[in-house]
C-alpha cells in the first residue's frame, strides 16, 4: 500500500510540475482553462476511481459550448484549401476520401481519448497531457518499446512544435498573399515577399503578448469574421456554377498524397480536441455515437465537402491554395472578404505561435535560465517568429505548405501515436480474442500513418522543389 501511495504521489507531482504543451489550445477554444491548472484529487480506491469525477474545473464547458468551440477550432485556412484538395483528388475521390479521412480522424480521436481515460484510471490521476500519455503508455507496453518511454514526450513535443510552426508559416503566406491581391489594385504592385517583410514587425509584436486573455476579444472578432467570410465565399461559389461533368471525377495516385495531406491538415485538430474534452462539465458525453465529437466532426466533414466540392466545380484546375485567391480581384465585396480573412488569420497567428513558445520555453528552456527570464523569453519568442517568417518567405507556396505539414505531423499525431498508445494501454491485460484483434487493427493504423507520413512528405517536398524550377 505504501508503494502504491508513493507511486501515485510521484505521478501527481510530475503532473503538477509539468506544464501542458497544449494548454494554449484551451485558450484557442475559448475555455480559458489551462490543463496544468486542474487540481489533482486522488482517490482512495483504484478500481472505483473515475478520472472524470476528480477534475475540479473552475469554469467547465457544457456539451453545447464544447460543440461550438470544436466547430470554431476547425474552421480556418484548412477549409479554404479544400477546393485545391479536390483539384488533386477529383470530385468522386474527394467526396469519398474526405468521408473516409473524417471517419479515420474521428475514430483515432476516440481511441486517444479512451486510452487516456484508461491510463488516468490506472494511474489514479484526473488528467494526462498528450506527451505524458505517450510516456506512461509505453512504460506498460511491450518490452521492446519500454526503453523509449522517457523519450516519448520529446517526440510528441517535437511533432507538435513542427506542426504549430508549420501553421504559423501557412498563416504568414496566407495573410501576405491576400493583402497583396487587394493592395495591387490600388498601389504599385509589390512582390508577396515584400508584403511579408511589412508584416514582420507586427508579427513579432503580437507574439510578444504573454497573456492570452488580452487576445480574447480579438479572437472572438476573428471567429465572427471567419463565419461571415465563409458565408460570403459560398455566395460566390454558387453563382454561375459550371457543370460537374467539366471537372475530373478521379485524380492521379501521385496527387492523392497531396490531397491526403491537405485534408488531414484541415480536419485534424488533436490538441484542441483533447483540451476541450479535458474541460467539459460532462466529459462522459464527449464520446458515444451521438456524442459531442461525432456530431461536431459530422458537421465539419459536411462543411469541408461542400466547400471542396463546389469550390472545385467553380474554379477547376485554377483552385488556389486558398479559395480567397480565386475571388474577383476588382470587386469590393471580394476584396473585403480577403481583408477580413487576413485580419482574422493574423490575430490567430498569435494564438498558434503561443504553442511552440510554450513547449520550447516553459518545458525545456525556462528551468535552465536563472537570470533575466522575461528578457530571454522575449528572445525565444522573437527567434521562433523569425524562424517561421524565414521559412515562409523562402517557400511562399501555401497549398504545398498545407500538404507538407498535414502529412508530416498529423499522420503521426492524429493516427500513428493514438494507435501506439492504445496498444500499450491494453498490453498488460492482453488476451487472445478481442484484445489481439484490437492490436492488429492498431498495427494497420500505424502502418497507414507511417505510409501517409513518408509518401505525403516526400511528394510535398518534391513539388516544393519543382515549383522553383
Amino acid at each position: 500500500m505504501k508503494m502504491e501511495n508513493a507511486k501515485e504521489e510521484t505521478i501527481n507531482m510530475q503532473l503538477i510540475a509539468s506544464e501542458s504543451p497544449y494548454k494554449v489550445n484551451n485558450e484557442i477554444a475559448g475555455s480559458g482553462l489551462n490543463e496544468s491548472e486542474v487540481p489533482i484529487s486522488p482517490a482512495t480506491n483504484t478500481e472505483d476511481y473515475d478520472p472524470h469525477k476528480h477534475r475540479n474545473r473552475p469554469n467547465p464547458t457544457s456539451n453545447a459550448e464544447t460543440l461550438i468551440h470544436l466547430l470554431k477550432g476547425s474552421l480556418g485556412t484548412g477549409i479554404l484549401a479544400m477546393p485545391n484538395a479536390f483539384c488533386n483528388s477529383g470530385l468522386v475521390t474527394g467526396v469519398i476520401g474526405t468521408v473516409i479521412i473524417g471517419i479515420l480522424c474521428t475514430y483515432c480521436l476516440h481511441v486517444l481519448v479512451k486510452a487516456q481515460y484508461k491510463l488516468c484510471k490506472r494511474l489514479r490521476v484526473p488528467i494526462l497531457s498528450y506527451p505524458l500519455s505517450m510516456k506512461y503508455a509505453l512504460k506498460d507496453g511491450p518490452y521492446c518499446v519500454r526503453w523509449f518511454a522517457p523519450y516519448a514526450p520529446g517526440l510528441v513535443d517535437g511533432f507538435m512544435i513542427v506542426y504549430q510552426l508549420g501553421i504559423c508559416c501557412v498563416y504568414i503566406v496566407f495573410v501576405a498573399s491576400n493583402i497583396k491581391q487587394v493592395a495591387d489594385q490600388y498601389w504599385e504592385p509589390l512582390d508577396v515577399k515584400t508584403h511579408m517583410l511589412i508584416l514582420l514587425l507586427p508579427l513579432i509584436l503580437i507574439n510578444y503578448i504573454r497573456n492570452l486573455k488580452l487576445l480574447a476579444p480579438f479572437s472572438t472578432l476573428a471567429n465572427v469574421i471567419t463565419f461571415v467570410g465563409l458565408a460570403m465565399i459560398l455566395v460566390y461559389m454558387f453563382k454561375d456554377l459550371p457543370s460537374p461533368s467539366e471537372r475530373e471525377m478521379f485524380g492521379t495516385l501521385r496527387n492523392f498524397s497531396l490531397y491526403f495531406g491537405t485534408t488531414l491538415f484541415a480536419l485534424e485538430a488533436v490538441g484542441v480536441i483533447i483540451a476541450l474534452e479535458n474541460n467539459m462539465k460532462t466529459p462522459q458525453y464527449f464520446g458515444g455515437y451521438c456524442g459531442v465529437l461525432n456530431i461536431g466532426m459530422t458537421v465539419i466533414v459536411a462543411l469541408y465537402i461542400v466547400v471542396g466540392f463546389f469550390g472545385y466545380i467553380k474554379y477547376g484546375a485554377e483552385a488556389g491554395g486558398s479559395v480567397t485567391f480565386n475571388l474577383p480581384e476588382k470587386e469590393v465585396m471580394a476584396q473585403s472578404i480577403k481583408i477580413m480573412f487576413a485580419i482574422a488569420i493574423f490575430i490567430t497567428h498569435a494564438l498558434q505561435g503561443y504553442v511552440p513558445v510554450d513547449i520550447i520555453w516553459n518545458t525545456y528552456l525556462e528551468q535552465k535560465v536563472h537570470k533575466r527570464k522575461i528578457f530571454w523569453e522575449y528572445v525565444c519568442r522573437t527567434i521562433i517568429t523569425l524562424a517561421t517568417f524565414t521559412l515562409a518567405i523562402t517557400v511562399p507556396r501555401l497549398g504545398l505548405f498545407i500538404s507538407l505539414f498535414g502529412a508530416l505531423c498529423l499522420s503521426a499525431l492524429g493516427i500513428t501515436f493514438p494507435a501506439v498508445i492504445e496498444i500499450c494501454v491494453i498490453w498488460p491485460d492482453r488476451e487472445f480474442g478481442p484484445c489481439m484483434s484490437m492490436i492488429l487493427k492498431n498495427l494497420c493504423l500505424i502502418i497507414f500513418g507511417i505510409l501517409g507520413l513518408v509518401i505525403g512528405t516526400y511528394v510535398s517536398i518534391v513539388d516544393i522543389v519543382n515549383s522553383f524550377k
